[in-house]
């Protein structure tokens, strides 16, 4: 066992805490990874404020990526040195998703088995089953992925949540390319890579919608080619209209991701698609929140699919490598999602910066 510093949310809306933890040794299928950078992302905010769960403390931080120190006995498929990127996904590889061969679904992902401790023996509850605003973290191997050292920390550890659920979004779930229009309602840090993904893809047009002057802009140096201030005019008819220029006759956008969560705008999604069009939604509700009223003759006589996007139906092992290739060569602008470079305990004032909507994404750098 070590102790290292932490960043931990002991009790529901309370300001977070730098302290000392106890990370164990791993044992079978563990693996103790040095963090070298952290996004800070809402997620982290959701469970500072008691919105995933009430079980307090957390140990918060998720989107990493850092250096493999130790690996429990039986591990193979990493080793210490190596440069990864942590996910969420581990996968069980004998699941019913898994044994269909679709292991992007596993009904049975998991997280190391033992805990990481305050000083005091209370057990941690790591967001996500990472708990990487820490200068090291015990997770499971196989939520470790191996992806090329010449990449740079900060830009490729967001692949570990928001980026790679928005790129997967359109991609993944939506199945954006060649020929076929998006839209995308929300331009967060999850809808502006949903927009990435999509340019990388291949899609036309890309239309961005948000209220906010600034994330369009910034929607736009990531691949929109039309943007719609919802503030100043409906964004259902902007969207068929652009559509309509490009492809005569279409009636919405061939996918609308919906990056919000939130019932009104995802009501403007499903009535912003095209006839067989897809809605996707990869922002996260509250659990108050219900579907909006949409005549079920609606719902029927479009056609198409009303999908959910849960971490950009992402396979590590095959996306994160695949997707740091592009960006080393140029291809994926990851470096334009991290705003700044904060310390471990500047946490709190990113938090802060979250709700003015001034950054994409703050990284804390150990």
């Amino acid at each position: 066992m070590q102790q290292v510093q932490a960043v931990v949310a002991k009790a529901k809306g309370a300001p977070v805490e730098l302290v000392t933890i106890n990370v164990p040794d791993p044992g079978p299928g563990e693996a103790v990874v040095q963090v070298q950078a952290c996004g800070v992302c809402h997620t982290d905010l959701h469970y500072r404020e008691g919105g995933i769960n009430d079980d307090f403390p957390f140990l918060l931080g998720h989107e990493a990526s850092g250096i493999v120190e130790a690996v429990g006995p039986d591990v193979t498929s990493v080793k210490p040195g190596d440069f990864v990127i942590l996910n969420w996904r581990a996968v069980c590889g004998d699941c019913r998703a898994c044994n269909r061969g679709e292991p992007q679904y596993c009904f049975n992902t998991h997280n190391a088995t033992q805990k990481m401790t305050l000083e005091d023996g209370t057990e941690l509850s790591p967001a996500l089953g990472i708990g990487a605003f820490a200068e090291k973290t015990l997770v499971a191997a196989g939520q470790c992925t191996k992806v090329d050292p010449a990449a740079r920390p900060a830009a490729v550890g967001l692949l570990g949540c928001g980026v790679m659920a928005g790129i997967g979004a359109a991609i993944n779930t939506g199945q954006v390319g060649r020929g076929r229009s998006i839209a995308v309602i929300g331009c967060g840090g999850v809808g502006v890579a949903a927009i990435a993904g999509a340019a990388l893809a291949g899609a036309s047009p890309i239309i961005a919608v948000d209220i906010s002057a600034k994330k369009l802009e910034t929607a736009t140096k990531l691949g929109a080619t039309h943007t719609v201030d919802s503030s100043k005019v409906d964004p259902v008819e902007e969207i068929k209209r652009i559509c309509a220029e490009t492809y005569p006759g279409a009636e919405g956008a061939d996918v609308v991701v919906e990056a919000v969560g939130r019932p009104e705008t995802w009501k403007q999604a499903f009535y912003a698609r095209d006839l067989a069009g897809t809605v996707v939604l990869v922002g996260v509700p509250t659990p108050d929140m219900t579907i909006p009223e949409i005549p079920l003759i609606d719902v029927f006589g479009r056609g198409g699919a009303l999908k959910s996007s849960w971490y950009g139906d992402c396979l590590p092992s095959r996306d994160f490598p695949m997707l740091v290739d592009l960006y080393l060569q140029g291809r994926l602008d990851l470096d334009a999602f991290v705003t700044e470079e904060i310390g471990i305990d500047d946490i709190e004032a990113a938090f802060d910066k979250m709700h003015g909507g001034d950054v994409l994404r703050s990284v804390v750098i150990l």
